[in-house]
């Protein structure tokens, strides 16, 4: 095998997750996405290059991605940089059967940097998690699938028109990505960013329900109710909010969802 790349760019590292998969989690989030997202919260992952920013009042995380006088989003690390972070939380894994999750941006726009990360994980028995919109080369998923403890895969709009409009690619590549992946044998958990008007209409639900209750390996289905915490970040950003400011569900809407698609006989959670 080659020799696979030692650095990678990502822009944070959360510690103590618990809504990027099971138990107590560390996650590592990717820079670069292929896909344009009207409600993306981490506008600051679109693009794979490191962005400086100035006068934005962000947090710093382990000083991996920020400096201190300014904003600097996306640094290039190294997998004992990443290592490192991720084994700190050992006795939390272990306390709760968490791990880690390698989100985004799009994790596997990185596919030799993760794949470089998930082996440095199996060899210290800490269990890996990748969260993924599904668009990627099916050689890509080839490349980690025997790595991957669990998927974690975004489904947004059934209707290809809609897909292609809201988040900028068409949602044929992930769809069939997805159909393969469950014949693969490994634990999936379907995530569904709930926005209002777009994504958690009845006509998208009961499609992704339909679709989702034909397939195997599926653990179940994540409702993520639509949070904006990311909407001052495309001001500040000089970023364009085409989603505007949509109200927050109420738990009624949510548990209206919750009923529709575990009436298609799925186990359906909220949150992550």
């Amino acid at each position: 095998m080659k020799n696979l790349p030692k650095n990678g760019i990502i822009f944070d590292i959360k510690k103590y997750a618990v809504h990027d998969g099971p138990g107590i989690r560390t996650t590592v989030f990717f820079k670069g996405c292929p896909l344009n997202c009207w409600w993306c919260h981490n506008p600051e992952s679109q693009r794979l290059q490191r962005e400086v920013h100035k006068h934005i009042n962000r947090r710093k995380c382990l000083n991996l991605s920020y400096s201190e006088t300014r904003d600097v989003f996306g640094r290039e690390v190294t997998v004992e940089e990443v290592m490192g972070e991720i084994e700190k939380d050992l006795p939390f894994y272990e306390q709760s059967s968490g791990g880690v999750t390698f989100s985004g941006g799009e994790p596997l726009m990185q596919a030799d940097f993760l794949h470089s990360l998930l082996m440095a994980c199996k060899k210290r028995n800490i269990r890996a998690a990748v969260d993924t919109s599904g668009y990627v080369s099916w050689n890509v998923f080839k490349k980690i699938n025997d790595k991957v403890d669990l998927f974690l895969y975004d489904l947004k709009l059934m209707n290809d028109e809609l897909h292609q409009k809201y988040t900028g690619v068409s949602n044929r590549l992930i769809h069939e990505n997805l159909k393969k992946l469950t014949k693969a044998s490994i634990p999936i958990i379907i995530r569904i960013p709930l926005i209002p008007d777009i994504t958690d209409t009845d006509d998208n639900l009961i499609q992704i329900g339909e679709f989702v209750s034909g397939l195997e390996n599926i653990q179940q289905i994540d409702l993520l109710p639509y949070n904006p915490i990311g909407e001052d970040k495309y001001l500040r950003l000089n970023k364009v909010n085409k989603l505007g400011h949509p109200e927050v569900q109420t738990e009624q809407k949510i548990d209206h969802i919750r009923i529709k698609l575990a009436s298609f006989d799925l186990k359906v959670e909220i949150g992550g």
